[in-house]
């Protein structure tokens, strides 16, 4: 089936993809890019993790393909993949509900 996301799409995030339109900047990201995902504070599989809920919470589908594949390949489990889903799910659907405060003003500045 034809989609406008095409996984197969995801082999053009690369040198010869997307980045050949200014190598120079694409090799600027991907050093940095690179340099974000070592060990650090966060282990590279952690930082996996909150990769994921990112992709997640931002709907990009190449992004959750790369980084369920990262997380899987760094010995995360099904458990641990679904608990980052339900936090992204959390934090947007709070954040969804904490706009009602917005409303919340209107009605009051509504009332006598």
């Amino acid at each position: 089936m034809e989609t406008y996301y095409n996984p197969a799409g995801l082999a053009d995030f690369s040198a010869d993809g997307v980045g050949a339109m200014s190598p120079e900047l694409w090799d600027k990201f991907m050093s940095y890019y690179g340099s974000v995902f070592q060990d650090g504070a966060l282990t590279s599989r952690e930082k996996s993790l909150i990769a994921l809920a990112v992709a997640a919470a931002v709907q990009c589908p190449y992004c959750i393909d790369a980084y369920t594949n990262s997380c899987l390949q760094q010995g995360c489990d099904e458990a641990e993949i679904a608990e980052a889903f339900h936090v992204t799910n959390a934090i947007r659907g709070g954040a969804a509900l904490a706009h009602g405060v917005q409303a919340l003003k209107i009605i009051r500045e509504q009332e006598f």
